[in-house]
């Protein structure tokens, strides 16, 4: 089992857009077997977005609404992935990529603009992702 947790600031966003996504990815990969979280460095317990709900409900990826949730502690098991670079280097001695490693550019934060934003941003995200998965089951 691969652990991959999706990492932002907020955690309301860019990073439970990533969760979600990926797990409706990896649904279409046979054999692959992957757990998908994610967390903000700076959660404070909020609800997802309505602009992504919106979006991963037109993506087909919403599940349910959850409260933003705050990484604490980092485990050594799990693969971080962060949208930007500068959240990589603030897992210090974790074993963490960021989406600018995967593809050359941070994914920038869309909270409090409008749904194309929230479009454009999953968009990059879902590219990310393929990258990502290709990656790990080519290692494999």
């Amino acid at each position: 089992m691969i652990k991959i947790c999706f990492v932002c600031t907020g955690n309301t966003c860019r990073s439970i857009m990533a969760e979600r996504l990926a797990k409706k990815k990896a649904k279409s990969i046979s054999n692959a077997q992957f757990q998908f979280s994610s967390k903000g460095l700076n959660a404070k317990g909020d609800n997802i977005t309505e602009n992504a709900k919106i979006v991963l409900k037109e993506k087909k990826a919403l599940s349910s609404n959850r409260k933003s949730i705050q990484l604490k502690k980092i485990d050594p098991k799990i693969l971080y992935v962060t949208m930007t670079q500068r959240q990589k280097e603030s897992l210090k001695n974790a074993k963490a990529i960021s989406f600018a490693d995967l593809m050359g550019i941070d994914i920038a934060d869309p909270y409090g603009q409008d749904i194309e934003a929230y479009r454009k941003t999953a968009e990059e995200i879902e590219k990310g992702i393929d990258i990502l998965l290709n990656k790990i089951i080519s290692w494999r």
